[in-house]
This record gives C-alpha cells, structure tokens and sequence, in this order.
C-alpha cells in the first residue's frame, strides 16, 4: 500500500461526483421537511459503513453470483451514465420511494451510498491502490457529514444557480467516468 495524494484526490473527485451530496441537497431538504429532521452523523456514520464493507465484500459477493468485475464495471457505467444524463438534463428516471426513517433510508442508502457510488467503488478498486480508495472515502463522508450538518448554511450560500451549475459540473465529470469505465472493461 502506497500513500498517493494524486491518487487520493483523484479517487476523491470520483466519488465527490458520484455521491453527489451538493446535486442531492434539494433532495435532502425536501427529506427534512418532511422528517422534521435528519441525523448528519448516523447517516455520514452508515453511509461509510456500508462504502467500506462493500469495498472488501463486494467482489466476494459478485464471485458467489458469477460476476466478473468487468462485467460489473460494464453495468456501473451504464448506471453512472443514467446518473449522468439525469443530472445533466434535469429530469428523473429513478423514482424511489421516500419512506419516514430519512436518516438511513434513503438518505444513508441510496442516496449517499447507493448503487452508483458501489458500482464505482468496486470499478476504481480494480484501478487504484486500495489505501487511496479508503482514505477518498472517508474524505468523502466527512464532506457528506458537513453539508448535511449545515445543510440550511449551504442552501443560502449556494443559492439555486449555484446548485444547479454543480450539478451539471458533475453530471459530466460523471458521463465523462462513465464513458471511461465502458471503454476500458470492452476494449472500445
């Protein structure tokens, strides 16, 4: 294992995007309204729970399946490029359910750490030093556990325009990730 600040930032930036935190806050406060109130750090604490564990366990899990991390990685683009387009053009494909218990579901899992941020943690693995992928994830939390602490704060900062703007940045950081992974795991 091999401290790498490139490596971190890089692998940050990756995850920054797929979880997504600053595109999911109108998401979020749409959730506080209707909860009254949500536990920024339960939900920062489960979301690394499950990043972590999914880290180490998930290519177990796709070998007992019969899933090569190509083909997961495959499937994970064309997920992220879903994410993607819908963050680029504004519209929503997915349309969960948004039950009571806020906090964990779907704030911790799927909004922070959902399929997206695992099908990228599982695709970057095969790539990157698994240190790296660990320390990008905690960073990466700690971030997730500030917005949603302060989350009125960086509604007033950001304002409309900027949430949106952050959302299209990202949405093609994204799209662009998402046409890599595809490339790379078909030979194209």
């Amino acid at each position: 294992m091999v401290f790498d600040i490139v490596e971190i930032l890089k692998v940050s930036m990756v995850l920054f995007a797929v979880i997504d935190i600053i595109g999911s806050i109108p998401v979020i406060i749409a959730l506080k309204q209707r909860t009254g109130a949500i536990d920024a750090l339960k939900a920062s604490w489960v979301s690394l729970l499950i990043m972590i564990i999914f880290l180490f366990v998930g290519n177990s899990i796709l070998d007992i399946i019969g899933i090569s991390i190509g083909d997961f990685a495959i499937a994970g683009s064309i997920l992220i490029f879903i994410v993607a387009f819908e963050m680029i053009l504004g519209i929503q494909i997915n349309k969960d359910t948004m039950p009571n218990a806020a906090t964990v579901v779907p704030l911790a899992f799927p909004l922070i750490a959902g399929t997206g941020t695992l099908t990228t943690l599982l695709s970057i693995r095969a790539e990157y030093n698994i240190l790296s992928i660990i320390i990008a994830i905690i960073l990466n939390v700690i971030v997730v556990y500030f917005v949603l602490r302060y989350l009125s704060l960086v509604e007033k900062v950001l304002g409309p325009g900027g949430i949106a703007i952050l959302k299209k940045v990202f949405g093609i950081i994204l799209l662009a990730l998402a046409i890599k992974l595809f490339r790379k795991y078909t030979g194209l």
